[in-house]
């Protein structure tokens, strides 16, 4: 009995945390793999200090590098469930430097704090994804001694993060509408609390790849499809991210752009996928759905010549979907097969901007 209650206390091994991305999250086993050996760590450094030893544990936050669609936010969610702590995604761009018109960097927490109910316990070992950290890279190249114009959304923000990154006991204000008010806040400490950064860092790729032979952009068509050169941290550093911040995300993980073949499976093979909801909503209407393999290569066509990956499929199969579902509940025939010349015109004229991407 005493050994089956010491295993349930058993952190989650790197590979069942893996095994458990898998399920969800197609392709990126390199960037899963650093994902579930980073989440172990910080699930062992949370037993520790709920069991008040000393650990020498570092916090093991994470930056995640890769082109739109490739599965940041997907794989931090996921390992949110996975650990069974509260999770909220925040966006760099809305946060400015303490005193300044704009969100302190402190609301973040007070969104985890919402997400876990108002419960500091469970807000203190929760995870907060924070997006397009690329955005707030540093802009005023030429004041790097602190002198010449404040960069309040750059550097800034970049400056306001270390401290939770790090971990430190902070007020945050209860009502995240009214963070401006000075009255109701609540002490959160955030040295077990997991920060997961993603951005893009497109520049950083360009000018890293031969002008002569790379195509415009992150996610062109007619993209390299063998591995993409490691970003050093220097590069990261030159680009405009401060040392003392990449500092606390030790854990630097690059996501490689989905193939075609990464972006069936996307559709089709998770619990979740689009795919198979798109037959449970049609199940409730008495109809049985039944995409032909070559609809579905035109659609994962669409979405990877124009750079828009995983995220892109869902608004793209929405429009194609459109007419179907806006008559389903009238159709006669209980059967509703979609094939190729079914998707091709409607492909035809979508413009990839008009995405819900």
């Amino acid at each position: 009995m005493e050994s089956s209650a010491r295993r349930e206390e058993a952190p989650l091994t790197p590979r069942e945390i893996f095994e458990r991305l898998d399920r969800y999250v197609i392709g990126q086993d390199a960037a899963k793999r650093a994902v579930a050996i980073a989440a172990h760590n910080h699930l062992k450094r949370v037993q520790a200090r709920k069991l008040r030893r000393q650990s020498l544990i570092k916090k093991s936050n994470i930056l995640l590098i890769g082109p739109t669609g490739s599965g940041k936010t997907h794989i931090a969610r996921n390992l949110a469930d996975i650990l069974q702590v509260p999770f909220t995604t925040v966006d760099a761009t809305e946060y400015t430097e303490a005193g300044y018109y704009g969100k302190d960097v402190e609301v973040m927490i007070s969104d985890l704090l919402l997400k876990a109910n108002h419960s500091v316990e469970d807000t203190q070992r929760g995870i907060i994804f924070v997006d397009e950290v690329d955005k707030i890279a540093r802009r005023s190249q030429g004041a790097r001694n602190g002198a010449g114009s404040r960069d309040i959304g750059g550097e800034g923000v970049q400056q306001s993060l270390l401290k939770l990154l790090e971990g430190r006991e902070v007020y945050v204000p209860l009502n995240v509408t009214q963070a401006w008010n000075k009255s109701d806040f609540v002490q959160v400490d955030t040295r077990d609390i997991l920060f997961i950064c993603a951005g893009t860092f497109s520049d950083l790729h360009e000018a890293g790849d031969d002008a002569s032979s790379r195509p415009l952009g992150f996610g062109a068509d007619g993209a390299s499809k063998g591995p993409r050169k490691r970003i050093s941290t220097r590069q990261l550093v030159e680009f405009g991210m401060l040392a003392e911040f990449l500092g606390r995300l030790p854990v630097v993980v690059q996501l490689d752009l989905l193939g075609e073949a990464d972006l069936i499976r996307v559709l089709t093979e998770p619990p979740d996928s689009i795919v198979r909801e798109f037959r449970e909503l049609l199940a409730m209407d008495e109809l049985e759905l039944e995409f032909d393999d070559a609809a579905l290569r035109e659609v994962v066509h669409y979405s990877a010549t124009r750079g828009l990956g995983a995220r892109g499929l869902r608004s793209i199969l929405e429009h194609v979907m459109a007419d179907i579902m806006f008559e389903a509940p009238e159709r006669r025939r209980r059967q509703v097969k979609v094939d190729a010349d079914y998707v091709r015109p409607r492909l035809v004229g979508l413009d990839a901007v008009q995405l819900n991407v």
